[in-house]
């Protein structure tokens, strides 16, 4: 009795380091993205059947008997093991962290709690034969506990390495709310713009709404995602001087912005070619995760992105340091 109670204090008293919590979760972070793209791998190369049954691929088989489509499908379900794992991790981490908010924990509860919950919805999806709103909640699912994860990461980060004394302005972190409900129409309409496309899952899977419409629907979104992303920067550059690596991050939102405009516009005059597509949709789940960790750091900023610590890294460098500037006075 009096070992149990012994070891009970002991796991009772564990704590993480926040460094070990910071690489956890950002692992996590970077396996919720991997299995945006295992699943989007998936239903590009028709493979969303290629197992029939769950857990195992199929009747009276755990793995696929020859099929390629089933390994593609089944390898979906094995990598998916690890960002189950690691937000589990996560989750116990954050309760056992310093400096830790509630909060945070919460949010890494949930994390966890929607990566589980991918699994009965993926059942659910084949058992229907991969209905295409099925397929959106799937993947809108995962968008979901990847914005969590980057959320859960900035804050680890901070607890770390430290936060700003400061924040920005109220109307710039009012800029980075809405242009995170204009991510959120963004990713929306995409789905949308894909269950009326070609790239079901499988070839006799029938599709939702018209291909031209919904493409239509989603080039209005992301002109006004662009626009929102516009008067957003127009804010970051006035506070450049405070928060020059905010602004940094959100310029490399506008290149994956870019890029993915670039990436669309040639999958389209291409007749959607499944490589391509892929790598369109890998961009749009970079998009959705920058875009969260702009609003999460406009309402929490990093040390690292303040001004302050710019100076700091200036002052380290033998240019700016006493002896450089010592020795240049006396040349």
């Amino acid at each position: 009795m009096q070992v149990a109670s012994s070891s009970l204090a002991r796991v009772r008293a564990f704590e993480l380091s926040p460094r070990a919590f910071r690489v956890l979760a950002l692992a996590a972070a970077a396996s919720l993205y991997a299995i945006v793209i295992s699943g989007a791998t998936v239903r590009l190369t028709a493979s969303g059947l290629g197992c029939e049954s769950w857990p195992g691929c199929q009747a009276g088989s755990f793995f696929p008997e020859s099929s390629h489509h089933g390994w593609i499908e089944f390898g979906n379900r094995a990598v998916a093991l690890f960002p189950l794992s690691l937000t589990l991790l996560a989750w116990l981490g954050a309760r056992r962290t310093p400096g830790l908010s509630r909060a945070v924990a919460w949010i890494a509860l949930a994390t966890f709690a929607g990566t589980l919950a991918q699994a009965p919805l993926g059942f659910v999806t084949i058992y229907f034969e991969l209905h295409p709103l099925l397929v959106l909640a799937h993947f809108l699912l995962a968008l979901a506990v990847l914005a969590g994860a980057v959320v859960v990461g900035v804050h680890a980060w901070g607890n770390d390495r430290g936060f700003a004394d400061e924040r920005p302005v109220r109307t710039t972190r009012a800029a980075t709310l809405a242009l995170l409900a204009a991510a959120s129409a963004l990713v929306v309409s995409g789905t949308l713009a894909t269950a009326a496309g070609p790239h079901s899952g499988d070839p006799e899977v029938r599709r939702l709404g018209i291909l031209h419409d919904a493409v239509h629907l989603h080039v209005q979104v992301s002109a006004a995602f662009a626009a929102v992303l516009a008067v957003t920067l127009v804010l970051l550059v006035r506070e450049r001087r405070r928060f020059p690596g905010l602004l940094a991050v959100a310029a490399l939102l506008v290149g994956l912005l870019v890029a993915q405009g670039v990436v669309g516009e040639v999958q389209w005059r291409t007749r959607l070619p499944w490589g391509l597509v892929l790598v369109h949709v890998a961009l749009a789940a970079a998009v959705w995760a920058v875009t969260v960790a702009v609003a999460a750091l406009a309402f929490r900023p990093l040390a690292s992105l303040h001004a302050s610590a710019h100076t700091l890294r200036e002052s380290r460098t033998p240019s700016g340091s006493p002896s450089a500037r010592h020795s240049s006075g006396h040349s």
